[in-house]
């Protein structure tokens, strides 16, 4: 007896450690585990170390990291009955590992599936030239309906997106054709519009420099008279202080030649030659115009007329000297 049972021990302790070791099972980070007892779902576990029963428990691991699915290329008929070629990728994530398991068989069979139904949808109700430039509205709409369509099955779509809309290769030519006459018609607009836009620039130049050139004729034409007008005045200015300085001095010459006839009593024969003298002193004067007599007998009365008017004055000043 003692025999045996230093045999079986060993084995117990084998077993022990057997059982023990397939009771524990790692789950990694980005996964959840689901524990199922003969066929029954029991609980969900969490990234680590976790102990099952192993004989009457099973462990399932899903994934919940961010996934991608690829759908195959597909024909899609637009609303101008033109075919095009177009396929996508979806981009989604497990939110609840026990639907994504026990309510869908297949999921990425079925995600693609349903988005290539909704493509056909999608692209179908839309022309070839929308649906070429529409891909952001094509991808919105394919992600709202693939997220409600698969939030039954434990996950949700995070992006939805197109990588080709491929039309028939005829079309693609006589798009290339319509892009080429297109971008040739453009650079004809804008290459007129250049010379259209030179021609102003020109024309609007010439028309500033003229503007200019009879601006500055027009200010040197007023310098030139305002110029010419200060000339003038200075000249008449000068003409009149020099006139005016010589009737001074023909009158201060007047005024002394009659003081001094005056004061010197004078005889009827020096005052008419005197008087004839200062008449041919005022003729010559420039500034002066005077008009002498030419009768000798006017002339002599005149003289002897202001021989009398200085006797005259002699006599009355002498009378009234004091005695």
């Amino acid at each position: 007896m003692p025999v045996v049972c230093w045999v079986l021990l060993p084995i117990g302790i084998i077993f022990i450690l057997i059982v023990v070791l397939s009771s524990l099972r790692i789950v990694q980070p980005w996964q959840k585990a689901l524990v199922v007892r003969l066929g029954r779902y029991q609980r969900t576990v969490n990234p680590g170390l976790n102990m099952i029963n192993p004989f009457l428990e099973r462990l399932t691991k899903v994934d919940m990291r961010e996934q991608v699915v690829d759908v195959p290329p597909q024909e899609v008929i637009t609303e101008d009955n033109v075919v095009v070629t177009v396929d996508a990728v979806i981009y989604y994530e497990v939110t609840d590992p026990v639907k994504v398991t026990y309510n869908v068989q297949d999921f990425r069979m079925a995600v693609i599936k349903l988005a290539q139904t909704n493509l056909r949808n999608v692209v179908g109700d839309l022309t070839l030239d929308t649906s070429l430039t529409s891909r952001e509205s094509i991808n919105a709409k394919l992600r709202t309906v693939l997220d409600e369509a698969t939030d039954k099955w434990g996950t949700r779509v995070t992006r939805v997106e197109l990588q080709r809309i491929e039309p028939p290769r005829d079309v693609t030519d006589a798009m290339h054709k319509q892009m080429r006459a297109e971008r040739e018609r453009r650079a004809m607009v804008l290459e007129a519009q250049g010379v259209k836009e030179a021609t102003i620039n020109k024309a609007e130049g010439d028309r500033q420099a003229r503007i200019l050139q009879s601006e500055g004729e027009r200010q040197s034409a007023i310098l030139r008279a305002e110029g010419e007008a200060q000339a003038i005045e200075r000249i008449a200015t000068a003409e009149r202080f020099k006139r005016i300085a010589v009737a001074e001095g023909e009158a201060q010459a007047v005024k002394n030649v009659f003081s001094a006839i005056h004061e010197g009593n004078p005889s009827n024969d020096l005052l008419a030659i005197k008087y004839m003298e200062a008449l041919q002193a005022i003729a010559q004067g420039s500034a002066n115009k005077v008009f002498l007599p030419y009768e000798a007998s006017g002339i002599m009365s005149s003289i002897a007329g202001i021989a009398e008017l200085f006797k005259e004055k002699q006599i009355s000043k002498e009378d009234k000297k004091p005695k």
